[in-house]
């Protein structure tokens, strides 16, 4: 199937499956807000797209946002901001990524052959563009994860900002094989029971993340770098894949939910973006970001019983941790006069993360959202954090309080 019909149809699961499952009214629904990374221009504004598709109202407002990994995590605060302006009382937001289909180009050359050849007016004018075509012509242009400021991938990235906070690759594999064998662990004992059965054309019905898959050091030992070649540590295992998704959730006010008969799961209860060098502090923005979000609500570190941060790459994880446990780093980047502190690791990303549950980029923020309400339910915590990094050298944290019991 054409790539707009399959980014609308993983969109639709999603949605139709949070109807299904809080049994929600379409019309309650005042606006809804959809995050994206890799653009279809057919279906650019898939927001307004997939909601038409699921059924909603056509009276219902939608808009698309786009921030590379922490689209989603837009998609809410953008809800938030709605409901606390007052325009609002309920909010879908949600992401989509299809990454196994994803929109290739023509070169710039040939793009604008095709565009002249469109606008010639006779036949010799468009035997004369014709004539024109090259081989090289041909070429498509492929979508890269690569920075537009640095042209770096992101890989690259990771690879550098591991070996500058002294990440081994041993450090890499071990967290690799811990997000794994905890995914595993929380899929197994039911936690992970969010995913909506989605039946892939000519393939068979996927009714649970399919990615997770523990291997043993010696195995991850005896893969080569991805990126940096031969003497970098980032490899295809201790690395996110890249895999179709979406996801959906339900914000109210909480005066409306209740109003409804609904029992909230969590608050939104604050959240900062951040922005740093796209170069060689790309992946950091958990880092600075986790401090500023702690201080907005009035919080330490200690307060916070769940954390799940974005897992981009292993590395990135790594080097994160390493930053909030530096002085150094603080005083001479942050401006702190103190180290932030890492998270300790007993309440740190305990079902998994994106290295074992796959990374469609702009899905994901959703998931660490939900995954952070469930577990303050399941352990009986009260605060939760995500944080994450995103393209651009952005990033984003989020405090979620847990709804009493």
């Amino acid at each position: 199937k054409s790539f707009f019909v399959s980014v609308l149809s993983v969109s639709l699961a999603a949605l139709q499956g949070l109807l299904n499952r809080t049994g929600l009214p379409k019309d309650a629904v005042d606006y809804i807000v959809y995050g994206t990374v890799i653009q279809e221009v057919k279906t650019s504004n898939v927001a307004r797209e997939a909601a038409l598709g699921a059924g909603f109202s056509d009276k219902t407002p939608a808009h698309t946002v786009t921030m590379a990994c922490i689209s989603s995590n837009q998609a809410m605060t953008t809800a938030v901001g709605l409901i606390a302006a007052g325009q609002c009382d309920a909010v879908v937001a949600g992401g989509v990524e299809f990454m196994s289909d994803v929109p290739i180009r023509h070169s710039r050359k040939m793009r604008k052959t095709m565009l002249s050849l469109n606008k010639a007016k006779t036949l010799g004018a468009r035997l004369s563009l014709l004539g024109s075509i090259r081989l090289a012509h041909l070429s498509p242009e492929l979508p890269a994860v690569a920075e537009f400021s640095t042209a770096e991938t992101m890989g690259h990235s990771a690879d550098r900002l591991a070996a500058a906070f002294g990440v081994s690759r041993l450090e890499q594999d071990e967290f690799a094989l811990r997000s794994h064998t905890l995914a595993k662990k929380a899929q197994d004992g039911g936690m992970l029971s969010d995913v909506i059965s989605f039946k892939v054309p000519g393939r068979d019905i996927v009714s649970k993340d399919n990615g997770i898959r523990p291997a043993t050091m010696e195995q991850l030992a005896k893969l080569k770098p991805a990126f940096i070649k031969p003497h970098g540590t980032v490899t295809a295992a201790n690395s996110s894949f890249l895999t179709d998704g979406a996801s959906a959730v339900l914000i109210m006010s909480e005066e409306k939910a209740l109003a409804m008969g609904y029992k909230p799961k969590a608050y939104l209860r604050d959240f900062v973006y951040v922005s740093q060098d796209p170069k060689d502090q790309l992946l950091l923005g958990p880092t600075y970001a986790t401090p500023k979000v702690l201080e907005k609500s009035g919080l330490t570190l200690n307060d916070i019983d769940v954390f799940e941060f974005h897992e981009a790459f292993a590395g990135q994880i790594m080097a994160n941790l390493k930053a909030m446990e530096s002085d150094w780093f603080a005083q001479t980047y942050m401006g702190r006069k103190t180290k932030v502190g890492a998270p300790p690791m007993e309440k740190f990303n305990t079902w998994g993360g994106s290295l074992s549950l796959g990374h469609p980029f702009a899905a994901t923020g959703c998931r660490l959202v939900t995954t952070v309400a469930h577990r303050l339910q399941k352990e009986g915590g009260q605060y939760g954090l995500v944080a994450a990094c995103a393209a651009g050298g952005q990033g984003h944290a989020m405090v979620i309080e847990a709804y009493p019991q």
